[in-house]
């Protein structure tokens, strides 16, 4: 009975040591897929931060364009108004109906506030 007792003890012992050293490379593996894993999080992380602060930057500049594309635009206007208003001859007559479409425009607008 000693004998088959002690059979047993070592298969058991011979079992358990087996699974360990497989159990202990199974689980370095897992540790060093977990640390491969939390470093590409930091440095996906990293980049985002990164892409982000990009995106901010070229959001105001978008708007800082914009803004400045409205100013030019705004005084093309008014430069080809002006250049309408010192017309001589027959642009004079254009000028007056361009000054008439344009006051009938505000007329319009008035008339659009005071409701």
């Amino acid at each position: 009975m000693f004998l088959f007792f002690n059979c047993n003890v070592n298969f058991v012992w011979h079992f358990f040591v087996n699974m360990g050293n497989e159990n202990i490379e199974i689980v370095h593996n897992l540790q060093d897929k977990i640390s491969r894993l939390v470093e590409r999080y930091r440095s996906v992380k990293s980049e985002n931060m990164i892409l982000k602060s990009q995106n901010d930057q070229l959001t105001t500049q978008l708007e800082e364009s914009v803004r400045e594309m409205t100013d030019l635009k705004e005084k093309y206007n008014t430069l080809k108004f002006s250049r309408t208003i010192d017309a001589k001859g027959e642009d004079v007559h254009l000028a007056k109906i361009r000054i008439n479409q344009m006051v009938r425009e505000i007329d319009k607008c008035i008339a659009l506030l005071n409701r």
